[in-house]
């Protein structure tokens, strides 16, 4: 197997794995109020619980909140389908990791200035900044393994 045939098996591994998690992070999104119950059955914490009881009459009396949760599903997955470009031609669509490190450095203002405005804990926002920052890990090494595939294809050219 040659050099640039093994990157990009190697690239479109993490692309993959990159896709798998940001497509299961989103459909999480849809069952909120069914994940929180089962959360709170197995784990006894004073803010979950308040959170699910958010959820729970949220759910029984405003349902349409909920509607926002399914737009941020839709969007994890909208988004995923966008790496699909990255699949096919890595070099030519570098910039959609790019972007998708620039959502991921996003992350972390939004939840440090809107978490406190929604009366989140720390903590939790700590957590919200987590998925940026672990996000962001398999987009770095992607882009520097698609630079490498790039001045491969440009000495071999």
């Amino acid at each position: 197997m040659s050099e640039r045939s093994a990157l990009e098996r190697r690239i479109r591994a993490w692309l993959i794995l990159f896709v798998v998690c940001l497509v299961l992070s989103g459909i999480t999104a849809f069952p909120l109020v069914s994940e929180l119950r089962w959360s709170n059955a197995l784990i006894d914490n004073i803010w979950l619980q308040r959170v699910g009881e958010g959820l729970d009459r949220a759910d029984a009396d405003y349902p349409f909140l909920l509607y926002g949760t399914d737009w941020l599903a839709f969007a994890h997955l909208v988004i995923a389908v966008f790496f699909y470009g990255v699949y096919r031609d890595p070099v030519r669509n570098i910039w959609i990791v790019e972007a998708g490190m620039i959502a991921c450095a996003g992350v972390v203002p939004l939840a440090l200035i809107c978490g406190p405005i929604r009366g989140i804990p720390f903590w939790w926002s700590v957590i919200d900044i987590s998925f940026g920052v672990f996000g962001v890990i398999p987009l770095l090494v992607l882009r520097r393994m698609i630079k490498r595939l790039e001045a491969e294809t440009a000495a071999t050219s």
